[in-house]
């Protein structure tokens, strides 16, 4: 049994002693290859005694599987060496600031409907919504403009085919009007809800556009005057350009869905060139139209005149954008320019925090 000792011996000191595992897979060949030192005396077991056999076959295997196991730790101790050699060569400064990221921003439309739906849930106000494709009835007919109507021609507007006009014919909504015709059918005074969303006109040029955004007020209860339309049109003035003090202006004009019908402008000051100060000067600036809920509109959509009154408003949100922001072109908001947008568009807010309307 010496020479299988002082073999191992040999082949231990060799494998601690390999510096790389190249010289560490020559020695495992040497040794336990097909032809390797150990492999060739396991062959031998075959022409020895039964005995024999007994006693150095245990041998042999052992020595086999103690060089194998140390050759494994050792790949083991170069592996680990060579990781902590490399990472002591490799530095990596944390210092550095890192790499700039794409981040996208809020389009301006969308900040200004969050503004003002916050500044109105402030008020009291619910958020309604309806389809984009309406119903002529909703869109034009419940809202006291009959098929033939004059009025129909200010709003030259995109019909879908199929169904007659003023009955079944769908139409893409002009105004965000038919959302409060919708609102009176479901529910019963008193009502308080804004219909922000899109609407479609024949329309185009750098104020208008044949897609736009508005947002109508709706108010129905006893007792409502015109004293509430102008206390309300005011707070919002206030809040979403940020001054303490307005001045309105009303104008008398014509809406089939109001009785009486109002136009609002509000005192501004122009004399700079792109800039607009508001609550002061000499200019006025046109808002929206208003007025008292016709008792026409009230009756069709099943609500009794005698005991209820309300008033209704819209603005254009583009157009609010437009005077708060001093973008000069309606068309800028539809054309996705990336340079637009960057210039334009705003980081995320946290607008329930600076209006405190979401949060209550």
């Amino acid at each position: 049994m010496s020479d299988l000792g002082k073999l191992q011996s040999e082949l231990l000191a060799r494998i601690t002693a390999a510096t790389d595992e190249a010289a560490l897979e020559a020695l495992r060949v040497e040794a336990l290859g097909k032809k390797g030192s150990i492999s060739e005396l396991l062959k031998t077991l075959g022409s020895i005694s039964p005995e024999e056999r007994k006693v150095r076959g245990p041998a042999l295997n052992g020595l086999r599987d103690a060089v194998a196991d140390a050759i494994a730790g050792r790949k083991a101790q170069l592996g680990d060496a060579a990781l902590d050699a490399r990472l002591k060569s490799e530095t990596v400064d944390v210092s550095l600031p890192p790499r700039p990221t794409a981040q996208g921003s809020v389009h301006p439309i969308s900040q200004v409907l969050e503004e003002i739906t916050a500044i109105f849930a402030d008020m009291g106000f619910a958020v309604a919504e309806g389809p984009d494709v309406e119903f002529d009835d909703y869109n034009f007919t419940k809202l006291n403009i009959p098929p033939n109507h004059p009025a129909r021609q200010m709003q030259d507007t995109f019909y879908m085919s199929g169904g007659e006009v003023g009955k079944e014919a769908n139409v893409l909504r002009t105004h965000t009007s038919p959302v409060q015709v919708r609102t009176m059918l479901a529910q019963k005074p008193p009502i308080r809800v804004i219909s922000p969303g899109r609407a479609y006109r024949v329309d185009s040029d750098a104020t208008h556009s044949p897609m736009f955004h508005q947002v109508e007020a709706l108010v129905v209860d006893r007792g409502i005057h015109l004293g509430h339309l102008k206390w309300t049109i005011e707070e919002f003035c206030k809040a979403f350009f940020e001054i303490d003090a307005i001045e309105l202006r009303a104008r008398p004009s014509f809406f089939p869905f109001t009785e009486p019908s109002l136009e609002w402008d509000m005192r501004c000051d122009r004399s700079v060139p792109g800039q607009i100060k508001f609550g002061q000067g000499n200019d006025w600036l046109e808002l929206g139209g208003s007025g008292m809920v016709n008792p026409k509109v009230l009756s069709g959509c099943g609500i009794d005149p005698a005991q209820y009154s309300g008033f209704a408003f819209g603005f254009g949100l583009d157009r609010m954008a437009m005077l708060k922001y001093a973008i000069p072109d309606i068309r800028g908001f539809f054309e996705s320019d990336i340079r637009w947008l960057k210039h334009y568009g705003f980081a995320a807010l946290d607008i329930p925090t600076l209006y405190g309307g979401l949060s209550k």
